[in-house]
Order: C-alpha cells, then structure tokens, then sequence
C-alpha cells in the first residue's frame, strides 16, 4: 500500500513536470517569430540641390587696367626729359647693330628710374631713334639705324620696359650730328637716340 501511494505521487509529479514543459513549448511556439531581416538595398541618390542648378555668381575682380591717368603730368614729363637728357646716345661699330659694353652702360645707367616712371603712364611713349655715318646707300643705312633701334628697344624691354610703350624710328644717314668726313666723326654718327613721343592731355 505504501508502495503503491509512493508511485502514484511520483506518476503524479511527473505528469506535472511533463505538462509544464509541454505548456511552456507551447507559449513558446506561440510566440510570434522575429521580423525576418531585409536585405538592405542602396539608397537612392539624393536629387541635385537646387543651388548647384543655378549659375554661381562671380565675385568681381579688381581691373587689371591703370587706374589713374595714363599720361604723365608737367611735373613728371619733366622728370623724365632730365632723365632722358642723363641717358647717353649708345654708339656701335662701323657696319654693326650689336650693343657694345660702352652702349649697354650708356642704356643702363638710369633704364630703372625711367622703367619705374613710365609704367605707371600707359599712353605715354617714348621712341628709339636709330642713326648711320654717311657711308653706304639711303636703303642700306636706313635699314642699319633700324637694326641699331631695334638692338636697344629689345635691351630696354629687357630690363622691364613695356615694349609697347617704344616705338623705333630710323634716319639712317639722314640725320649726323657731326659732319666732318672723318672716323672719329663717323664714330659720333653711328648711334641710336632716345626722345619722348610728343603727347597731348
């Protein structure tokens, strides 16, 4: 008898335990299954912003244009004559166009100040005059002053000079400073000269 009460609580029990877990498979089978994952997709591109349709405006710029008067005032046209009276003729040698040391000197001596002047005056010019001594034709010693000219017009551009503010100009033999028929007045005549272009305000 008392065995028969002993299995009978442990059957019992055991139906218990076994219904409980059974209830608990239950409510979890019950449960609702977890949201399946999603596969990410790329995400659209953004549409352009409206900005980047519409033209930029442009910041303005400071003119590259002198600003103040382009040409010289009495003053300063003066300052530039003494100058100009300062920088000696460049001389060449018989049949040549080539600056010689003495001639590179002589445009040398003051092409600074006088660079430093004239870029401030757009308009103004000055002009490189090319000269011959009295030998050869009028064509050729024509085309040797323009030679001798151009020599010191490069030499001047060089040294920071606006090229387009000289201008050459030649007189061949038309012009001598000197007039004697000899080398060492021939010597005077083989030259260019610099002179201010006219101008008017």
């Amino acid at each position: 008898m008392k065995n028969s009460l002993v299995v009978a609580v442990l059957g019992l029990a055991g139906l218990a335990f076994v219904g409980g877990g059974c209830a608990k498979k239950k409510v979890a089978a019950a449960a609702p299954a977890p949201p399946a994952v999603q596969p990410s997709t790329p995400a659209a591109p953004a549409p352009p912003q409206q900005a980047q349709s519409r033209p930029v405006a442009s910041t303005p710029t400071a003119p590259t244009q002198n600003q103040g008067p382009r040409v010289p005032d009495a003053a300063t046209r003066a300052r530039i004559e003494t100058l100009l009276a300062r920088v000696e003729d460049a001389y060449f040698d018989y049949d040549k166009h080539t600056l010689r040391e003495d001639a590179i000197k002589a445009l040398g001596a003051d092409s600074t100040e006088l660079r430093d002047i004239i870029v401030q005056y757009p308009d103004y010019k000055l002009v490189i005059e090319g000269h011959a001594d009295e030998r050869g034709s009028e064509a050729y010693n024509l085309a040797l002053g323009d030679a001798r000219a151009k020599a010191a017009k490069d030499y001047l551009a060089g040294v920071g000079i606006p090229a387009d503010q000289l201008s050459i100009v030649s007189y061949g033999k038309d012009k001598p400073i000197c007039e004697e028929h000899d080398e060492a007045c021939w010597q005077k005549n083989r030259r260019i000269h610099i002179v201010a272009k006219t101008v008017s305000n």
